[in-house]
C-alpha cells in the first residue's frame, strides 16, 4: 500500500487532488505536488469523514478518498430512509440513484440493504495522466452509473495488467474504437471514455449526441472501445513507477541501447520493447524491412517491430477481440498530426474513402494516405486486409508526444463529431 504525505510527487498525487478538489476541501492546481495547500486540504477532508487528522494519506485516508474517483458511494439503508433522503445526504439527485439500482422498489426500500449513489460530478477525468488504475476506477464508476454498460477482460499486458473492452448497444452492427497503442500517446485514451460517458448520458436521459438520437444509435449499434491497449506503457511514460522499481528500470535498460530517444517521454513500446502499431500480421516483413534500416533491430522505446508478429500479449489480445466479433468500422486513435489515415495498400473497401472525407469534413483534420514507411503491420492495416472494411487511423492533436493535457479540450471538440459519425454511418451500412 502506498502512503502520500508532505513531499510526495507523482500521478497519485494528482489524482488526491482530483479527488480532494471534488469534496471541494482543493482549491489548487492539481500539479502532482504534495505541498502545503494539498496537505491543508487532507486535514480537513480527514476531519469531515471522522479520520486521524494527521496529513498523511494511508490506507484509511484513501478508502475514504476513492469514491470521489470512481462517481459513487455506496449506501446502506437505515430505518427512516428514503430515495430523496439519501440524495439529499450525498448532495445528489434521486434520479441518479434510481437508474443505478434498477428493479429499486422506492416504497419499500429494505433495511441493510446496499444501494450505489452515484456522486454528482462527471467521472471521467480530463485533468490528470490517465493511467492503468485511473482507468480501473473510472470503468467501475461508469457501470455502476450506466448498468446498460459492459465491461470485459480481452487479455493482458506483459506484466499481468488487464486490457478492458467496454461496450455500449443492442444493436447488430458493431464498432470498435481503440485507443492507446503507443505509450507516450495515452490522451487517446480520456477521449475515448469521455466519449463514452457523454454517450451513456445521451442514452439514460434518450438525449441526442451531437444531432443524433442517442437511443436510437444505442439500438441501432453495439460500439466496443479497448480504451487502453498497452497498459504497461502509459504507466511508464505516466510516471506510475519511480526510478528504482523493477519495470522502471527495465524499460531504462532498454532505453540505454537508443540514447537519442528521450526517456521516458518518448516510449512508445510495451515493455517488452515492441511497437505493439508494428505487430500485426499485415505486410509485417516489410515493416521489419523499413524499421531494422533504421537501426532499430532489438527492443527498443520504439519501432522495434518483434520477433514474430502477434508476438505480444496486447497485440494477441487484440486480434483475438476482433476474431470474435464483425465489425462494420473501426478507429485506432493515436497523436499527433490532425491527421486521418484511411487506406492499406490496394486495399478500397467500400465507402471507405467517402467515410474518412465525412469524418475530415466534421473534424477538420486531412484525411490522408499512410507514409509508406508507417504503412504496415499496424492494427488498421491488419483489420482492412483481414475484412475489406473501413479501417482508420487518427492522428489526434499536434506537436510532441505525449501532448500536454491542456491540448485535451481542443483534440475533443475536433473528434467528437468523428465518434458519433463512425457509429451513425456504421448503422446505415
Amino acid at each position: 500500500m502506498f502512503i502520500l504525505r508532505y513531499g510526495s510527487q507523482g500521478p497519485r498525487v494528482e489524482q488526491l487532488q482530483l479527488a480532494l478538489s471534488r469534496t471541494h476541501t482543493y482549491q489548487g492546481n492539481i500539479d502532482g505536488i504534495f505541498g502545503w495547500r494539498t496537505r491543508d486540504a487532507v486535514f480537513h477532508f480527514q476531519r469531515m469523514h471522522g479520520l486521524l487528522p494527521d496529513g498523511v494519506v494511508g490506507e484509511q485516508t484513501w478508502a475514504a478518498i476513492l469514491p470521489y474517483l470512481r462517481g459513487y458511494q455506496l449506501h446502506t439503508i437505515r430505518p427512516g430512509d428514503t430515495v430523496s433522503r439519501i440524495a439529499g445526504e450525498y448532495d445528489t439527485i434521486a434520479q441518479s440513484i434510481l437508474q443505478a439500482n434498477p428493479g429499486l422498489d422506492v416504497y419499500n426500500l429494505t433495511i441493510g440493504e446496499m444501494l450505489a449513489v452515484p456522486l454528482h460530478f462527471p467521472i471521467v477525468p480530463t485533468n490528470i495522466a490517465f493511467t492503468s488504475d485511473v482507468l480501473d476506477m473510472v470503468i467501475d464508476g461508469l457501470l455502476v452509473r450506466y448498468p446498460f454498460l459492459q465491461d470485459e477482460i480481452i487479455g493482458q499486458s506483459v506484466l499481468g495488467t488487464d486490457i478492458y473492452a467496454i461496450s455500449i448497444g443492442d444493436g447488430e452492427t458493431e464498432v470498435f474504437y481503440n485507443a492507446s497503442h503507443h505509450a507516450n500517446e495515452w490522451i487517446t485514451t480520456p477521449v475515448l471514455m469521455q466519449f463514452l460517458e457523454e454517450y451513456a448520458q445521451a442514452v439514460q436521459e434518450k438525449g441526442r449526441i451531437r444531432g443524433y438520437a442517442a437511443e436510437e444509435l444505442f439500438h441501432a449499434t453495439t460500439l466496443y472501445v479497448v480504451p487502453m491497449v498497452n497498459p504497461d506503457g502509459v504507466d511508464l511514460v505516466t510516471g506510475v513507477w519511480g526510478e528504482d522499481e523493477k519495470p522502471y528500470r527495465r524499460a531504462a535498460a532498454i532505453a540505454a541501447h537508443y540514447p537519442q530517444i528521450p526517456f521516458p517521454r518518448g516510449w512508445k513500446a510495451n515493455l517488452a520493447g515492441v511497437d505493439l502499431n508494428l505487430n500485426y500480421p499485415a505486410e509485417w516483413e516489410q515493416a521489419r524491412e523499413i524499421k531494422f534500416a533504421l537501426g532499430y533491430t532489438t527492443p527498443a522505446p520504439m519501432y522495434y517491430v518483434g520477433a514474430a508478429p502477434l508476438s505480444q500479449p496486447e497485440t494477441r489480445a487484440l486480434n483475438a477481440f476482433t476474431l470474435r466479433h464483425d465489425f462494420a468500422l473501426t478507429i485506432s486513435y493515436h497523436t499527433q498530426g490532425e491527421v486521418i489515415y484511411w487506406k492499406f495498400l490496394d486495399y478500397n473497401p467500400v465507402g471507405s474513402y467517402e467515410i474518412a472525407q465525412q469524418f475530415a469534413a466534421v473534424s477538420g483534420y486531412a484525411a490522408e494516405q499512410t507514409p509508406y514507411a508507417s504503412g504496415f503491420a499496424g492494427y488498421k492495416d491488419w483489420f482492412i486486409q483481414t475484412y475489406n472494411r473501413p479501417g482508420y487511423t487518427i492522428e489526434a492533436g499536434y506537436g510532441v508526444s505525449p501532448l500536454p493535457l491542456r491540448q485535451f479540450p481542443t483534440i475533443y471538440r475536433d473528434n467528437i463529431g468523428i465518434l458519433v459519425l463512425g457509429i451513425a454511418l456504421a448503422a446505415k451500412r
